[in-house]
């Protein structure tokens, strides 16, 4: 009987020389030491264009998987979509056309919802940037972004950065406003934990913890002790209203590209 081989995948295990942050070369790993010195190796990149994703941007196991699976570079969403932002044909797009023109000929608002993130493991900043700049040449004046703030692809506080980027890539195009944030922990779940959905459906339609500014609702969250993906679902106000609930008539797209954590809410 020939001797049985096993493909054994260990997520996370990487190769570098830093120390700093990484926890596989700070600990004790003697079978890894073992088969590094005695066993035939060779060394693959599991990120960037080596696995279908953007130039620079970091791998994740579900994209390590299907490119393993695959035998082959599987290009990710996040690749096709940004092309498609390059080549022009993203602003054609039916789906998108029809949603603009909806909230156009409704007079309703324009609601984009998803991960602000530029994790690009379920979305990416540069696919609502694009969103935002096709309301503007549609002519939409009433568009309201509902931010889910991630904290898990990406620094665990760090949504600050990104949302500020947001809001000022809204006053470049001249159109748009931050109506809604909440953690991804409520808006994105996927294990039918209802009682955590509702938190982040609640704050679409107007209701629940409220701040007056993107930034001071997550100053005020970060001072509570919650990381960006732990953000209880929070309203941004002014004079005491909500700014951008979704009503019905409102045309609401969702631009995550991932649909498993997209489903429930």
């Amino acid at each position: 009987m020939k001797k049985p081989t096993a493909l054994i995948i260990l997520d996370g295990f990487g190769l570098s020389d830093a120390v700093k942050g990484n926890a596989t070369k700070a600990a004790k790993t003697p079978t890894m030491d073992w088969l590094k010195n005695n066993a035939p190796q060779a060394h693959l990149s599991a990120s960037g264009e080596s696995v279908g994703l953007m130039d620079g941007q970091m791998g994740d196991s579900n994209v390590g998987h299907l490119n393993i699976g695959a035998g082959r570079i599987v290009y990710q969403d996040v690749v096709r979509i940004s092309k498609s932002i390059r080549d022009g044909d993203f602003f054609t797009n039916p789906t998108l056309v029809a949603s603009m023109e909806h909230a156009k000929k409704s007079g309703g608002a324009l609601h984009l919802m998803g991960l602000v993130s530029p994790g690009g493991v379920h979305s990416h900043t540069d696919h609502l940037y694009a969103l935002v700049q096709m309301a503007k040449d549609y002519g939409l004046n009433r568009v309201f972004i509902h931010a889910f703030l991630d904290g898990r692809d990406v620094p665990p506080s760090s949504a600050h950065e990104y949302l500020a980027d947001l809001e000022a890539e809204l006053d470049r195009v001249g159109v748009g406003e931050i109506a809604t944030i909440s953690g991804r922990y409520y808006a994105m779940d996927r294990d039918k934990r209802w009682e955590r959905v509702e938190k982040a459906y609640l704050a679409l339609i107007g209701q629940g913890r409220t701040a007056t500014s993107s930034a001071s609702a997550i100053q005020e969250a970060y001072a509570l002790g919650e990381t960006d993906e732990f953000v209880i679902p929070t309203v941004l106000t002014m004079n005491g209203k909500a700014r951008g609930p979704i009503m019905d008539g409102d045309s609401v797209f969702f631009f995550n590209f991932r649909a498993d954590r997209a489903r429930e809410i």
